[in-house]
């Protein structure tokens, strides 16, 4: 863990996950090489921290940070990277929605939809990586509100909150043919019924879209 920011990266080791499209009915594998995932989704006190900012709905230090778009989720991984003396993963061109991801980059960044469901299931071949009252908040046990993150039981490799709590952003366009810009969004959240809190869920949003079920966490490559 590292002292003054309080993440801890877990080690995901290399592996291959299937992904499917449910408008196309396409279904296509992708190789993974190793890498970093954070152990829980980014808090408000590390947000508060690294941005000065606390634009969550819900106030608390351990809550995970929400109501922040997929901007703001890439723009923190650069200011997290430059407080570490880390190379930023990504550049931000002149058009409101120009950023490219430097792969070879040792900052933080936001996992590939890929890489989450491949953390997410741990080697679990089942739509979850356990009984998802043990290991997630959603409207079935939630109360309707959120909770501290790493409150529930991880999963094989170490990550908590995987399913339920908050979507998390992660990097990937969901369908440029028929959404745009819209970004991939994985894993539930605290007011989804238990359907939507599975490893193979995807949910899609505009990447200026916040909303207060939403989220993000880290990644890194290895170097």
């Amino acid at each position: 863990m590292d002292v003054l920011t309080g993440i801890e990266m877990m080690a995901v080791p290399p592996g291959r996950v299937t992904l499917s499209d449910r408008r196309t009915q396409r279904s296509w594998q992708v190789e993974l090489a190793p890498g970093l995932l954070a152990a829980t989704p980014v808090t408000q006190a590390l947000y508060a921290r690294i941005t000065e900012r606390r634009p969550s709905t819900t106030p608390g230090d351990r809550l995970p940070v929400e109501s922040v778009s997929w901007w703001d989720a890439v723009r923190f991984c650069n200011a997290l990277s430059r407080h570490e003396g880390l190379t930023s993963a990504y550049r931000f061109g002149a058009g409101a929605e120009e950023v490219e991801w430097d792969t070879s980059a040792d900052g933080y960044r936001l996992p590939t939809e890929a890489e989450w469901e491949h953390a997410c299931r741990a080697g679990a071949a089942g739509p979850r990586y356990g009984d998802l009252d043990e290991i997630g908040w959603y409207r079935g046990n939630s109360h309707e509100r959120l909770h501290d993150v790493g409150g529930k039981r991880p999963n094989a490799w170490g990550l908590h909150d995987m399913l339920g709590n908050v979507w998390d952003w992660c990097w990937d366009v969901y369908d440029a043919e028929v959404y745009g810009a819209y970004r991939v969004l994985r894993g539930g959240g605290w007011f989804d019924e238990h359907w939507s809190c599975r490893a193979s869920a995807r949910r899609r949003s505009h990447p200026t879209f916040q909303v207060d079920d939403v989220g993000f966490r880290l990644a890194r490559s290895h170097a």
